[in-house]
């Protein structure tokens, strides 16, 4: 690794909540770069009820081509490593 470089943890989820401001309660259904216990230890995601959801903005390309995100769209995330949100980069469907 050289310096400035660091590994982003992706992850896959379903858009459950649309919320004001851009946000977006997501699903976490599955990560590309980290093992479900490292997700279930971050911050990032909060339990309810067994079920993971995280706290989701849009990232800028998809708020600059105005790409729209609804409930049930899958989208994948870029977890943030410090906890607390995600930002999405890609929707799937």
């Amino acid at each position: 690794m050289s310096d400035g470089e660091e590994t982003k943890t992706t992850a896959t989820g379903t858009v459950e909540e649309v919320l004001p401001n851009s946000l977006f309660r997501v699903r976490v259904s599955g990560s590309a770069n980290a093992s479900p216990e490292d997700l279930a230890e971050g911050s990032a995601i909060d339990k309810e009820g067994g079920k993971d959801l995280v706290l989701a903005y849009l990232a800028g390309k998809m708020r600059l081509h105005r790409i729209r995100v609804l409930v049930g769209d899958q989208v994948d995330m870029v977890l943030d490593p410090y906890g607390g949100r995600a930002r999405i980069v890609r929707r799937l469907t």
